[in-house]
């Protein structure tokens, strides 16, 4: 990984789950009257159970890096697909192409992630309900658009990354 991936990985990852994590605690905080401890606690339930719901402060330090763990991931397949697909690079480039883009991947994250990722992980089913279509919606603002602004951030409309020095394709050329 060149300095330039490396540097876009870590801005959308951290970009990502700062901006998402206060979309979150507001969400929970405002408007559900629960706790940012509660909300991370949570997080931390899904791989750890029950039981860190009841974890204190550790819990809720480890889901919140759990939360960062999983911006980092999706911010990773992002820029993979961005830089493996000039097709993406050129959406990403047009009129509205963040917009554009987030539209579909905000969803994506959410449904691969509360319709297999934490069922699997928490051993139930996904409960369908106003919240979750709160973030079906709060994704693409608040997940996707930090994602796609970090990654394609510097690049130019027409970005070759074979030209690009030391870009992915470059380093690809056998």
């Amino acid at each position: 990984m060149n300095r330039d991936t490396a540097s876009r990985l870590v801005r959308a990852g951290l970009v990502t789950g700062v901006v998402d994590a206060i979309f979150s605690s507001v969400l929970v905080t405002v408007f559900y009257h629960s706790t940012v401890t509660r909300l991370w606690q949570g997080v931390a339930s899904v791989p750890l159970g029950k039981e860190a719901l009841n974890g204190g402060t550790t819990m809720a330090l480890i889901g919140l890096l759990l939360h960062f763990g999983v911006a980092f991931w999706w911010s990773a397949v992002f820029l993979l697909l961005y830089m493996r697909s000039a097709r993406i690079r050129d959406l990403v480039a047009s009129r509205y192409g963040m917009v554009k883009v987030a539209v579909l991947y905000g969803p994506f994250i959410w449904l691969v992630m509360s319709l297999a990722v934490i069922p699997l992980l928490a051993h139930r089913p996904p409960t369908i309900n106003f919240r979750w279509w709160v973030q079906l919606l709060g994704h693409i603002p608040f997940v996707a658009i930090p994602i796609v602004a970090s990654v394609s951030k510097g690049s130019g409309r027409r970005e070759n990354p074979a030209t690009h020095s030391g870009g992915y394709a470059q380093a690809q050329v056998t």
